[in-house]
């Protein structure tokens, strides 16, 4: 588990696909052609300080498992599913890429609480700078609005967030200076997209609903 607070911006070092090819970011299974797995290799001093084989890191809110560890880097295998709902399929060498480590028992939960299971992605459609903040505006399927509520928390390429407004096809958050300087949506240009987790209890409510369990 995750809590959506960047421990530090780690940097692409490489992502090989076995024939280079992969189905479109963000788009459900069953719309693209198969897509191969991948082999992600990320640099990040802090994030490999205490990581082994197994542990988990969230990269962009992607939750993956570390094969191995050398050289302030660590490698993850990327999986079909996960080149399909999320934005890491387009990483080239030298991207920035927001990283946390597992939460600890004894750690605190400081954001919210994110499962790095990435659901879809969202696109900018508006910056609007502010004195010392930036309000964000984002374009994205109903399949994901659905979940988001004003007031409520959402992951953005694993940041933690505050809604500010949301409608059937759009949602706003504002950054803060640290936010600003600390993760990627800081520098994220109009047209970028991000990985998006709801909160994980809308999705089982719903759930629940649907299943007849809960009336």
């Amino acid at each position: 588990m995750f809590t959506g607070i960047v421990e530090e911006l780690g940097s692409v070092v490489a992502l090989v696909r076995p024939d280079g090819a992969g189905a479109t970011p963000g788009t459900p299974p069953g719309t693209d052609a198969v897509a191969p797995d991948a082999v992600l290799t990320v640099a990040g001093p802090l994030a490999t300080s205490d990581a082994r084989p197994g542990d988990s890191i969230a990269v962009d809110g992607v939750c993956l498992t570390v094969t191995s560890v050398a050289d302030g880097a660590f490698v993850s295998e990327v999986m079909p599913e996960t080149l399909r709902r999320t934005s890491l399929g387009g990483l080239v060498p030298g991207a920035r890429v927001n990283l946390e480590r597992a939460l600890p028992a004894n750690g605190r939960l400081g954001g919210h609480v994110v499962q790095g299971h990435v659901d879809g992605v969202a696109t900018l459609v508006r910056r609007t700078p502010g004195p010392r903040w930036d309000d964000l505006e984002f374009s994205a399927p109903t399949a994901l609005t659905r979940y988001v509520a004003e007031k409520g928390s959402v992951a953005l390429s694993g940041v933690s967030l505050t809604v500010t407004w949301v409608s059937d096809d759009g949602f706003g958050v504002s950054l803060i200076p640290t936010t600003l300087a600390a993760t990627t949506l800081g520098g994220l240009a109009l047209g970028g997209v991000v990985n998006v987790e709801v909160d994980v209890l809308a999705k089982y409510v719903e759930r629940l609903m649907a299943s007849g369990v809960a009336r």
